[in-house]
Parts: C-alpha cells; sequence; structure tokens
C-alpha cells in the first residue's frame, strides 16, 4: 500500500514507520489514523517485520490533531447522538466507526493487538493525539527537542487514544490527572523522571539506539516476543495471578515444543540461537486466548 502520510521502511527486520507531514509538525487526521491503523495491522502480520520503530520527519513528531481543517476537527458527525448503548452494540457498525469512534483510539487499539513491539523514538514536539499514541508503545526514548503535551483539558475536550487506560499504568495515576489537569508542555528530562521515557538523547542519537534495542529483540524468537507482548499487556490487567498462570502454562508449554528446543540447545552448545519460527505459521494453537 502507498501511504500519503506515512513512511513504510524495512530493513534488517526493523520497520520504521515515520509520521510525515513535516510542513504541518506531522498534525494527525483521520487520513493519518486510516493509514496508521493499515500500517500496524500490516506490521503485525508481516513475518519480514520482528520490531517497529516509530517517530516524526522534521523537527516535530506529532503536534497533535490538525485543527485547521473544516468542520469537525475530529471528524466526527455532529448528526449523531450515540449511547453507551450504540458503543456496546453497534461497535464496528460503520456509522459509529466513521462518526463517533475516537480515532486516536482506533490507533491505539491497533498498536495494542499488534505481535510486534514497538518503540516510539520522540523526536520533538509530541502534543495530544501525539503524546498519547505514544502511550500504547513499548518503549518511548526522547530527544533533547522533545516537548510532550496531554492538553485536552486546555481546548476543552477530555483524553483520547485510550490513555486513561495506559497512562496511568505508566506513571502512576496522581501523575496522569497532573499531567491533564494542567496541560502542561512537558520537558522530555520531566518526561523521565516519571518514568514516561526510558531515556533522553541528544537529537543526532535518538534513532540509533532506537535501532539498537529494536536489534536486540529482533534476535529473538518472533512467536515468544509476541506472545509476551501480548501476556504482559492482558495479564496485568486481570483481577488474580491464576488468570495469568493460566496462560503463562499454555505459553510455556507450546513454546517449548517448538521455538524452546533451539533456545535449549542454543544454550547447551553455547552459541547464539537460531530461530526459525514465524509468526505466520507458528503461535500456539491457543492463540488469541481472549475474547
Amino acid at each position: 500500500m502507498a501511504y500519503t502520510t506515512l513512511r513504510y521502511e524495512v530493513a534488517d527486520s526493523i520497520l520504521t514507520l515515520t509520521l510525515n507531514r513535516p510542513d504541518q509538525l506531522n498534525a494527525f487526521t483521520v487520513e493519518m489514523a486510516n493509514e496508521l491503523i493499515e500500517a500496524f495491522n500490516r506490521a503485525s502480520d508481516d513475518d519480514e517485520v520482528r520490531a517497529i520503530v516509530v517517530t516524526g520527519e522534521g523537527r516535530a513528531f506529532c503536534a497533535g490533531m490538525d485543527l485547521s481543517v473544516e468542520g469537525n476537527v475530529f471528524g466526527l458527525n455532529e448528526d449523531l447522538e450515540p449511547t453507551m448503548a450504540d458503543m456496546n452494540e453497534r461497535l464496528e457498525d460503520p456509522e459509529i466507526i466513521a462518526g463517533v469512534r475516537d480515532t486516536g483510539g482506533r490507533v491505539t487499539l491497533a498498536i495494542y493487538d499488534c505481535n510486534k513491539p514497538v518503540i516510539a523514538a520522540i523526536n520533538g514536539a509530541a502534543v495530544g493525539i501525539g503524546a498519547t499514541m505514544t502511550c500504547a508503545m513499548d518503549i518511548r526514548l526522547a530527544s533533547e527537542h522533545a516537548r510532550i503535551g496531554f492538553v485536552f483539558n486546555k481546548i476543552g475536550i477530555t483524553p483520547e487514544a485510550c490513555s486513561t487506560w495506559f497512562l496511568p499504568r505508566i506513571v502512576g495515576i496522581s501523575q496522569a490527572l497532573e499531567w491533564c489537569y494542567s496541560a502542561d508542555i512537558l520537558k522530555p528530562e520531566e518526561a523521565l523522571a516519571a518514568g514516561y521515557v526510558k531515556a533522553v538523547l541528544p537529537a543526532d542519537e535518538l534513532l540509533e539506539e532506537a535501532y539498537r534495542i529494536a536489534g536486540r529483540i529482533a534476535r529473538h524468537s518472533p512467536v515468544a516476543i509476541a506472545m509476551t507482548r501480548q501476556m504482559m499487556y492482558r495479564n496485568a490487567a486481570q483481577p488474580h495471578p491464576l488468570e495469568a498462570h493460566k496462560v503463562d502454562s499454555l505459553a510455556i508449554y507450546y513454546c517449548s515444543l517448538n521455538s524452546g528446543k533451539e533456545g535449549v540447545q542454543s544454550f547447551r552448545e553455547k552459541r547464539p540461537a537460531n530461530f526459525t519460527d514465524r509468526l505466520s505459521t507458528d503461535m500456539p494453537p491457543f492463540y488469541p486466548w481472549w475474547g
């Protein structure tokens, strides 16, 4: 697929997804949302992709929703009067998808469902959806030039992109609330102190570090990595560890019959493992176990 708002580039088993509207500071649009959803779904099923790095072209990561578009800037149908019953019963109805559902949330759900680890390389301004989309990514790195803002209350709206689920899990509920209440623009050092980003780096070292981490991940079993990603997110939300134990038991059982054999053999022979398992053919038969 050809993209208008993104670049999709795979090298050394790493996909680089670059938000590519630099003249608009990579401002988010409905078109970008749809392209991101397609790109993450595509990468999730692509055996050539072992890890994903997301960054922005130019001096911004994503400056938030493009507020210059005509009509409802969020792409919503103002003639509808949706209810919670609609969200529970008609979530996949085209009218609800196009006219009611939060586009940023559709993106973060695609990231959440993705089988590949996702690393955010936040190279500049990441405001609004530019910040919340990174909440669904596994590892966040920030350039010294990054500025991060959960600015929704400032413009009279609520947080979106499922960030009320992700952000408290990353920085704690008190910090998440303060950032949203205040709508302050955060310097990267503040995000680092709260544990939101793993590291703050000179601009010219940001992608190098993102690729270093992605390369370490790409060496391992893609099936084990995909299972670990989904187990960590989904089991962490379970009410009792017994539910995690059930999934852990099946996951270890099936992996031990496949990629685990190579892992154990390489350990015994004191050599790097050569994992040949593929997501397209070798996922455990109970996957997906949710829903």
